[in-house]
């Protein structure tokens, strides 16, 4: 190689250094231009805001303020007020983290294709901010608002902003019913359930809900009860068909005339609070006549609705909560036990197998209930879980046709001391007739009833 030729080629060689080191150090002055900041870069007292709105993913919801929030797209539509001052109190104080100023390149920052940009509107101006990628280092949001700088957020606003209009509908709300006072039926279902703490006729301490049938006052289970209420309050209105329903909708969601209407009077938790809840539900005309027609209840696809009050918000439920709710009936809220009574409240039982009558007496020892009999004392509890064994698997009117199978007199150490008479009949192969009070109560598991002989007898004829 000549020498000129190494001259050129060590010359080219120092300008790629110097063009190298000169790239490093602007580089270096970029770098220095990224400064950590607690910096608040807006600052829009919500109630200053007259517009908002954004655009994600090619779409764009748009909100103005008319005395309250307005949709834009459909002034019917019920927005939640306190959701957009959910979203409007991210720009209260809108802080950040890095500043970077000296912007040439906004792409870089997945700012020149935003994944959100949100439009505020005061009286004065519009401010427009830009929700770009993720920084790697630290994964915080890359955000502009049009001031030439770029910012990492302390808090992303997308969030907030990754929602449809689904997520700022004014859902309808369920109370926090605190005491109940009555709760009513009807559709389906015709009947008040009333609460009554003191005075109630039962044999029971914990029956606080009762119903009238034939102007006879009957005790429901209070679990059963509640454990209903609670479907009610956690129902969960979110999932909504239709916000602004009109009467030919009510008729395709079969909630012109519901199936099962929930009515709740209640006492709220806070002082004077309280009010009624009315709750109506419905399911899909065409499935449910299916559903008649077919003995095996159509498909098995339950599909429902539910409404509160007079809103003009439709919700789909699911078929769960569909199946709980119309659970409903005096049937379902009653006490399956056959002894009406508390099983520690017994101190004493009669006993009548095969036209012999056995006496067990009972008596409280150190605040436990000793069983005994013949003046002996009981070891175990066959013979009170047996008893306690005794529930329904249906209810029924019908009256006794078969034999006896076993009776019980059963005394309770209460106010009075008041006696319970149990009759238990053969009814088929699989079930008993169970007689309380001399009125025909439920069908009995045969099993359970032989239990309950077993349990006499191992003690009887020992």
């Amino acid at each position: 190689m000549s020498r000129s030729k190494k001259l050129y080629l060590l010359l080219g060689v120092l300008a790629l250094t110097c063009a190298a080191a000169f790239g490093a150090v602007r580089w270096e002055e970029r770098k220095e231009r990224i400064r950590t900041s607690e910096e608040i870069i807006l600052s829009l007292p919500k109630e200053d805001v007259t517009a908002l709105s954004w655009e994600r993913d090619g779409e764009t919801l748009g909100f103005h303020r008319d005395g309250s929030w307005r949709y834009d797209g459909d002034e019917a539509f019920p927005v939640s007020e306190a959701r957009m001052d959910e979203l409007l109190g991210l720009f209260e104080e809108f802080g950040v983290s890095f500043t970077i100023e000296d912007v040439e390149d906004y792409g870089q920052y997945g700012l020149d294709d935003p994944a959100c940009t949100i439009q505020l509107t005061t009286q004065e101006r519009t401010y427009e901010v830009r929700l770009g990628g993720y920084s790697t280092m630290d994964s915080k949001r890359y955000v502009s608002v049009g001031d030439g700088k770029v910012y990492l957020v302390q808090n992303d606003p997308m969030d907030a902003f990754d929602i449809d209009l689904s997520g700022v509908i004014d859902h309808d709300e369920i109370p926090a019913f605190g005491q109940v006072t009555q709760l009513r039926f009807s559709g389906g279902e015709d009947y008040a359930v009333s609460y009554q703490e003191e005075g109630g006729v039962s044999y029971r301490d914990g029956d606080v809900y009762y119903t009238m049938e034939d102007g006879n006052r009957l005790p429901l289970d209070a679990e059963k009860v509640e454990r209903y209420l609670g479907e009610v309050g956690g129902l969960g209105l979110t999932n909504y068909v239709t916000y602004n329903a009109a009467q030919e909708e009510l008729e395709s969601y079969g909630l012109d005339r519901p199936e099962l209407t929930v009515e709740v009077d209640y006492k709220g938790e806070e002082e004077n609070g309280g009010g009624t809840f009315i709750l109506h539900i419905g399911r899909d005309p065409a499935e449910r006549e299916r559903a008649k027609d077919d003995t095996e209840n159509g498909d098995g696809t339950i599909t429902a609705y539910a409404r509160v009050g007079d809103s003009p918000i439709v919700y789909q439920i699911s078929s769960s909560a569909y199946t709980s709710l119309m659970a409903a009936s005096y049937d379902d809220l009653r006490h399956e036990e056959v002894l009406p009574a508390e099983i520690e409240d017994v101190s004493r039982l009669e006993v009548s197998l095969e036209g012999r009558t056995y006496t067990f007496t009972t008596e409280k020892k150190d605040g436990e209930r000793v069983w005994s009999y013949g003046g002996q004392e009981l070891e175990g509890s066959r013979l009170q879980s047996a008893l306690k064994g005794l529930s329904a698997d249906s209810f029924t009117d019908e009256r006794p046709e078969g034999k006896q199978e076993i009776g019980l007199t059963v005394r309770l150490e209460r106010e009075g001391e008041p006696t319970v008479q149990i009759g238990l009949y053969r009814y088929d192969g699989a079930s008993c007739l169970a007689v309380v009070d001399g009125e025909s109560v439920s069908l009995v598991d045969r099993s359970d009833v032989v239990a309950l002989i077993e349990a006499v007898n191992a003690i009887v004829l020992n």
